[in-house]
Order: C-alpha cells, then structure tokens, then sequence
C-alpha cells in the first residue's frame, strides 16, 4: 500500500468519492504500512487538521476502523496472543470448510487464477506476493458459496494483511509450498485433503506470527 501524503489528500478531495472514503482509506493505509505504529495514540482533532479534513469525516473512519480490529481503545491495535490466536481460530474454520468447498465448485477458471497466484508468490515482488497471497485466500473463501463467512472474513481484511504482511516479510518457510498443496487437492476435487492441509497451512501463519510477536516483545524489554 502506497504511503499518501497530506498534498495527495487535498487533491483528491476534488474527486467525487465522500470525505469519509478518503479518509478511511488513508488513515487505514498509514495503520497498514507501519506509519501508525501499535500503540499510537488515535486523536480526531490531531488527524483532522493533519490531513484536512472535517472532525465528522475523521470519526466516522475511526468508527469503522474500530469495528475492523485496527484501532482499539482510541489507539492503533497492538495484537497480543490471545488476539492472534482468537482471529487465526476463526480462519482455521472458515477457510477450512471454504477450501472443501472449492475442490466441489471452483471453476477451471478460478483453479487457473489459484495456479497463478502459487507462481507469483514464487516470482513476484514482495507487493505482488502480498497481493497474491491475498487473492489465493479470496478466491478460495468465495468459493464456500456462503455469504455470510464471505463477510466475516472480509470484516477482518485489515487485521489480517498485518498479520499476512509478517509472513511474507519475514520469508516463513515453506509458505508458497503449502499454497501449492492446497492448490493440487482442490484441482484434484479432493476436499476432505484441501480442508486438512488449509487448517494445517494456517496453524503455520499462527505459530510463526507467535514466534514474531513473542521475539519482538523480548527485545522491547
């Protein structure tokens, strides 16, 4: 995510998207890229007059970045463990039914985008990689056919890129190839091993954002 300065916001609040979208989009955007650090103390009128806007606009991000996870308590979200393991529990059952789920109804199609995304994540940039993994999670919740966890999982996006950026930044082992397992058993119509081998891929994320959280804490002390 692009870091967006105060001269970028000015001009696009010429364009015909609401204050508020601008400025959800930039304050999630500087949570998102390390900007506003776990920690930081959120204040309304400090963000407003920063970036220009009215104090509604501003609260009204706030208010929608508390209920995706990013902000907690007026300050930016410091995820402890019991945070990491509440979200990554309701992943596990989640997109483990969503990966069964695709190995019964995903299109060729979506099984080629899934191929790409496992590519990409070998070749890409880090950006891309981010994206890519993203995109092979997306499609494969989509794929549950269940609008409901669609959403659960879509309200979490945020908190989750966090999480999703230690993996990739922090180069877990075996990442790409776990993508790649769960790819074949869907491509294979094998839902019973897609479902093992998501939970399986991501009780990994878990145990290696753990491991992150708990080195970064002893050296903080």
């Amino acid at each position: 995510m692009k870091e967006i300065g105060v001269k970028e916001v000015t001009q696009n609040n010429k364009s015909p998207r609401s204050a508020y979208h601008q400025a959800y989009e930039v304050i999630r955007d500087r949570i998102l890229n390390g900007d506003m650090p776990g920690g930081t103390k959120v204040v309304e009128e400090k963000l407003a007059a920063e970036l220009g806007f009215s104090r509604t606009p501003i609260r009204d991000s706030l208010r929608q970045l508390g209920h995706e996870g990013l902000i907690v308590n007026k300050k930016v979200v410091q995820p402890t463990e019991k945070d990491l393991r509440n979200l990554f529990q309701v992943r596990i059952l989640l997109e483990g039914f969503s990966a069964k789920s695709a190995a019964t109804y995903l299109p060729e199609e979506e099984l080629n985008s899934l191929s790409n995304c496992v590519r990409l994540g070998r070749e890409g940039t880090v950006e891309e990689i981010m994206d890519a993994n993203e995109r092979f999670h997306k499609i494969i919740v989509q794929a549950s056919g269940n609008a409901l966890m669609i959403d659960t999982i879509d309200r979490m996006k945020s908190i989750i890129y966090l999480f999703r950026k230690t993996v990739v930044l922090y180069n877990r082992p075996r990442l790409i190839d776990e993508h790649e397992e769960i790819y074949e058993a869907i491509k294979a119509r094998d839902g019973e091993k897609a479902k093992q081998l998501m939970e399986a891929h991501l009780k990994e994320d878990l145990d290696f954002c753990l491991h992150i959280l708990r080195s970064s804490n002893h050296n903080r002390i």
